[in-house]
């Protein structure tokens, strides 16, 4: 985008402007609903104003932001797909076991800490590790499970932690 707007130190706010509307009622035909649209949308321009040096040379603002709320999207998905797993899981216990609502709070954005932690691993890393780490299970057991060698696994095992350890440092 040559546009003299976008070049100058209020690219973010003049993108925000041109582009908003038209981004929130894109996300809103995607998601089905205003509200996660709205979020969504703002997501994208949090991300954006992160990463506001990429602008000067951006020629297509829409497909930009398209890309960006794309991305956005599929942690969306994620997210409520783990949170749903999650409540099935709740549901599933007897209602002595059912921790407090409080409780039940921090263990879900603890779920989605580790999940934003793992992202970008291949499933099969991803599954080994949380395999070993959630689960208990040896190398050996998750080897047989996943139908990969004894060596695979520990390098799985090993490539989470590192995802681990560059998250957290």
């Amino acid at each position: 985008m040559a546009d003299h707007a976008f070049a100058s130190g209020d690219a973010v706010q003049a993108l925000y402007r041109a582009h908003h509307g038209w981004l929130h009622n894109w996300l809103r035909a995607r998601l089905g609903n205003s509200f996660d649209a709205a979020d969504l949308a703002h997501d994208t321009f949090v991300r954006v104003l992160r990463h506001r040096h990429e602008l000067e040379a951006l020629r297509e603002p829409r497909a930009y932001l398209a890309t960006v709320a794309r991305r956005l999207m599929l942690n969306h998905h994620r997210r409520r797909s783990l949170e749903a797993a999650y409540l099935e899981a709740l549901a599933a216990l007897p209602p002595a076991q059912v921790p407090p609502a409080e409780q039940r709070l921090i263990l879900l954005e603890t779920l989605n800490e580790i999940d934003d932690m793992l992202d970008g691993l291949p499933p099969r890393v991803r599954q080994a590790f949380l395999l070993a780490q959630l689960e208990g299970l040896s190398h050996a057991e998750i080897a047989a499970r996943l139908g990969v060698s004894l060596r695979s696994v520990h390098r799985y095992v090993t490539r989470g932690l590192e995802q681990c350890i560059m998250v957290v440092s």
